[in-house]
């Protein structure tokens, strides 16, 4: 256990956890940024269809946010240093499985094994800070956390590239020594600490329903698009909606949910989680079928894919912060509103994107103007969150937007391209690739759109309360996986870059 004085900064034990959790945290968030990279490679080297891809996306996705909240429980129960290490442990195991899948399938169910490694991991990064550190000391260390996560975050794309050009089964397998370094640190370095006033109890049913919701809507919803509307896809549609409701049931009559529903009595919280699927769907389709519309029709090698994200890496680092203390002066409505519409016009910019394409002229302004407009929209957003729930429930409220964040990103990688008309083979052909994606960039700025006139409609025009900074900084922190939207001016960068990836 901890001692209750809590660490240091400045001092070699406070240094070792944040070494552990910062490479912990880093491994999850480079390995999620490099494979969008390496997608056209594996598909060719593995012979994948577009669903292929599609999968080797969601499968990771699906489990990461089906189980991210059980995994934060767990670490309460039972110890989080245990559950990190396990956490880390097991994702290492599950990326040698992907770098050396002979086949597509065997790919992505490394791929949902790396999801569960996550689960575990993610949460208790963030968690051991907050148990180890107190005070002022606590407040540095989430903001080194975060810088150097959002370093991680900006390094991924350039990282993916080089690696896919000797080979993409690396951008897998550089987790290995990784992980050994992290597993070493945690051990001798990083103490065990619970909190031993969490709830009795584990939401195993409601963890169950998750999964096989969000499974049975992304798989039918992927099947549909790619298919057509067959009945096997509409059965597991069905069968996903029905597990939502049963979900939503269950846990309104829980003694220990991992959704409170006392949370969505407040329209604020109502009105931005909406807000978040919007937008972070949007983001996730576009992440997906820039790279690939990079490589396919504009010829670009993987290290140029890589590095046209660079731009929009490189204004959330700077500029979520002071959009985090913007909305706590005026309130979140206005960047909420205005923050989304910039995203819109950038996502427009990137239909000169195609076969004559340069980085400077095409590539970067839509990359400037794209990150422009989220980094206005995404710290706000998450304070809204926040400032909406009580102070006993804004751990659970961070973790079910870090929630919706995922889950809608894994609904758009399913959805929008079957509505963009990208199926099969055509990310490798570049006339049929270049169609979809402009149609798909227009959905994606028509949900940016639509999140900013709910926002507008929806958040109150009230000024943040006094002390909003102090309280997402600290009160948070158990709970908030690396993977969620900003919680924090000084934490929004590396959470932002990880939810958007």
């Amino acid at each position: 256990m901890i001692d209750p004085s809590g660490l240091r900064m400045g001092t070699a034990a406070g240094r070792w956890v944040l070494v552990a959790t910062v490479l912990g945290s880093g491994i999850a968030m480079i390995d999620s940024t490099v494979v969008n990279v390496a997608l056209p490679h594996i598909g060719r080297d593995l012979g994948a269809g577009f669903a292929g891809l599609q999968w080797t996306i969601n499968a990771y996705t699906l489990t990461l946010a089906a189980l991210i909240l059980l995994g934060g429980s767990l670490g309460d129960h039972f110890g989080r240093r245990r559950v990190f290490l396990v956490g880390v442990i097991w994702f290492a195991l599950a990326s040698a499985a992907c770098g050396l899948a002979p086949n597509i399938a065997m790919l992505i169910a490394g791929r949902a094994l790396q999801g569960v490694g996550g689960a575990l991991l993610t949460p208790g990064s963030l968690a051991l800070i907050s148990a180890s550190f107190r005070g002022s000391d606590r407040a540095a260390a989430v903001g080194a956390w975060s810088g150097l996560g959002g370093l991680a975050g900006a390094v991924g794309p350039f990282l993916g590239g080089l690696l896919v050009e000797y080979s993409w089964r690396a951008v897998f397998l550089i987790n290995l020594p990784l992980a050994v370094v992290v597993v070493v640190v945690t051990v001798l370095r990083v103490p065990e600490s619970r909190d031993t006033q969490s709830p009795p109890g584990l939401d195993v049913s409601g963890t169950v329903l998750a999964a096989l919701g969000l499974a049975g809507l992304t798989y039918g919803l992927t099947e549909l698009g790619n298919r057509g509307a067959s009945a096997e896809a509409l059965v597991a549609v069905g069968v996903g909606a029905l597990a939502l409701a049963a979900f939503v049931a269950v846990e309104r009559r829980s003694t220990h949910p991992l959704v409170p529903p006392s949370l969505f009595a407040d329209n604020t919280f109502r009105v931005a989680n909406a807000v978040t699927l919007l937008i972070y769907g949007a983001t996730a389709a576009v992440f997906l079928l820039l790279v690939l519309q990079l490589q396919t029709v504009a010829r670009f090698s993987p290290v140029a894919a890589g590095t046209a994200l660079l731009p929009v890496t490189a204004v959330l680092l700077v500029f979520s912060s002071r959009a985090g203390v913007l909305a706590g002066r005026i309130g979140p409505r206005l960047p909420m509103t205005t923050g989304p519409l910039i995203a819109a016009a950038g996502l427009l910019l990137m239909l000169r994107i195609g076969s004559a394409t340069s980085w400077l002229a095409d590539v970067l302004p839509a990359a400037l103007v794209f990150g422009a407009g989220v980094a206005l929209v995404v710290a706000p957003l998450t304070s809204a969150v926040l400032d909406s729930a009580p102070d006993r429930l804004v751990g659970s409220a961070s973790g079910i937007n870090n929630a919706v964040a995922r889950a809608s990103g894994l609904l758009a990688v399913a959805v929008i391209p079957g509505l963009a008309g990208i199926t099969g083979a055509d990310y490798a052909d570049p006339a049929t690739f270049n169609a979809g994606f402009r149609t798909a960039i227009v959905i994606a700025a028509s949900l940016l759109v639509a999140a900013a006139a709910l926002a507008f409609a929806g958040i109150r025009p009230r000024p943040a309360p006094a002390g909003t900074k102090d309280r997402i900084l600290v009160e948070q922190c158990t709970h908030c996986p690396i993977n969620c939207p900003p919680q924090h001016p000084t934490a929004s960068t590396a959470g932002g870059l990880e939810a958007l990836s």
